[in-house]
């Protein structure tokens, strides 16, 4: 199964909110989701966002690839530069 790291839309109209998710790629964008870890609401100022670290480690290292904006919010988090950091490590 190829999983992505993606948004799933929530809330009504205009006022956008966001949910982290696990999502096999063949599933719908709000379809069903393999694991929820986290939240991003951009019309707040600033921008709320909150993402289960651990969990994203867990994913990224399963090979679940993120889509572009959330790899953003990855980088701004800081939760990027520890997978990178965590796969260079030598093994052993």
């Amino acid at each position: 199964m190829s999983v992505k790291i993606r948004l799933s839309r929530v809330g009504r109209n205009k006022v956008d909110q966001y949910r982290v998710v696990v999502a096999d790629v063949r599933r719908a964008r709000n379809g069903r989701v393999v694991e929820n870890i986290g939240f991003y609401h951009p019309q707040t100022e600033p921008a709320r966002v909150s993402i289960n670290e651990e969990r994203a480690l867990y994913w990224l290292g399963k090979g679940a690839a993120p889509t572009e904006r959330v790899r953003r919010l990855l980088k701004e988090q800081g939760i990027l530069a520890k997978f990178k950091q965590a796969a260079e490590l030598p093994k052993g």
